[in-house]
């Protein structure tokens, strides 16, 4: 199964609300690091990592499919 076909394959129930929370988390990283006002150095870096953790939950949980069958091979 390429990628495209998996990203259009369903989702389980628990992988969108992670994904969503993951679209959160990185709403309110990327919020926190476009502040118009200067921020410490703690905020921003977490900012930072929380964007990139964000992301990262949002395209493992967008790319989980329900098939039934595993298989290593593929």
């Amino acid at each position: 199964m390429n990628v495209i076909k998996r990203a259009k394959a369903p989702t389980p129930k628990f992988f969108k609300v992670l994904r969503n929370i993951g679209l959160a988390l990185a709403a309110v990283g990327g919020t926190i690091l476009a502040a118009p006002i200067a921020l410490p150095v703690v905020l921003t870096s977490i900012g930072g990592y929380l964007a990139v953790a964000g992301g990262v939950i949002s395209a493992v949980s967008q790319l989980t499919t329900t098939t039934g069958k595993v298989d290593a091979t593929q």
